[in-house]
């Protein structure tokens, strides 16, 4: 089986990050995002996975040559010169995704993050017989969302619904799809979108069909979402392999700790923390909430929450981080200074505090 990744563009929502990393490279709980769903591809059988994309390619490559080997499966890219939308990425592969075995394949958004249930939607797609199907998830708020509206027994889609005024339904699109290589004869090498142009053709033929997601789902390409994801994914780790969530009397809910990182003594960590490798965190810091990147040291008394802090950067003592603070590689956060949401380029040094959400340069 093989599945495309649709990785796209420059990630600006995730800036500065990106500015280091294309965005599908950046850590997600201690390991990059899109490592997380090719490992989930190959649990089920996919063999080969090809990425879509218009940005740093070889970036992307050379990085997951590494990984080709360990998981044993092939990964290559299908380079857009120009964007092509989320469904003329399709035409561009074609070559890359038929072949005899006139097998599925799978389709993702590379920023979404959920349990990955590929083995299920298999099943699916089988019984129903038809040429397409989705993931759908359940949401609070449908009006800010496309609405996927299904028949309830059999999963046929019915129609989508753009941000609709007035309630048709809470099923939304999740950016996770298993399409027959027959969709492929009805998208052109052009700039296409697949949800506004080519599902409602299939659905107008009575031919997908929407399977609704079990457990979480988040797309965590910003900010304040990659954060809320992170919760989700320990949240759903301490429900099916508790084991690799850390334990100890200055833990308070779920926390990643990579085995590398140092812990000094009188830190309370937690809840909803990931902290990467080769990290040090002194004694009496205080995370919550928060992502902590390869190589950041955070010293003494520090206290950082809802905040993301890139690669091999420093966190001065009795400083304070909050309210979505974003430091990208390489910043130095002097002693005693507050950052109320600041959004940090890399390589910057921080000597005077910042009180309300900016950008530094």
């Amino acid at each position: 089986m093989k599945a495309l990744i649709l990785v796209g563009g420059f990630g600006t929502r995730l800036r500065p990050l990106t500015l280091t990393v294309p965005k599908p490279l950046i850590d997600f709980a201690n390991k990059p995002m899109i490592l997380h769903q090719i490992e989930a591809l190959k649990a089920v059988g996919v063999t080969e996975v090809v990425l879509a994309i218009n940005y740093q390619p070889e970036v992307m490559l050379k990085f997951l040559k590494g990984f080709e080997a360990k998981l044993g499966i092939k990964i290559t890219c299908s380079q857009e010169t120009e964007p092509l939308g989320t469904a003329g990425p399709l035409a561009l592969a074609r070559d890359k995704l038929i072949d005899e075995s006139g097998e599925p394949f799978f389709v993702l958004n590379s920023d979404v993050i959920s349990e990955y249930p590929f083995g299920e939607m298999i099943e699916f797609h089988k019984a129903h017989g038809g040429e397409a199907s989705i993931m759908v998830t359940k949401v609070d708020e449908p009006s800010k969302y496309g609405v996927v509206v299904t028949e309830e027994a059999t999963g046929k889609v019915e129609k989508f619904v753009e941000k609709p005024k007035i309630f048709v339904g809470n099923k939304i699109n999740a950016g996770i799809y298993l399409l027959n290589p027959s969709v492929l004869d009805r998208i052109e090498l052009k700039p296409t979108s697949i949800e506004k142009e080519v599902f409602p053709k299939i659905a107008a033929e009575n031919k997908l069909f929407a399977m609704v997601l079990p457990g979480f789902w988040m797309d965590i390409g910003q900010p304040r979402d990659y954060i809320t994801g992170l919760r989700l994914y320990l949240d759903s780790l301490r429900k099916k392999a508790s084991s690799k969530l850390a334990v100890g009397s200055h833990i308070v809910g779920n926390v990643l700790v990579d085995d590398s990182a140092e812990i000094g003594e009188g830190c309370l960590i937690g809840p909803d923390v990931a902290i990467g490798p080769g990290c040090v965190i002194e004694s009496g810091v205080r995370l919550s909430r928060c992502t902590i990147m390869q190589g950041v040291r955070i010293k003494k008394h520090a206290c950082i929450s809802s905040s993301i802090i890139g690669w091999h950067s420093t966190v001065g003592q009795w400083a304070r981080v909050e309210n979505m603070t974003i430091l990208g590689e390489d910043v130095h956060v002097c002693d005693e200074i507050y950052s109320n949401g600041g959004v940090v380029l890399p390589h910057k040094e921080i000597k005077t505090s910042i009180l309300k959400p900016e950008i530094v340069m």
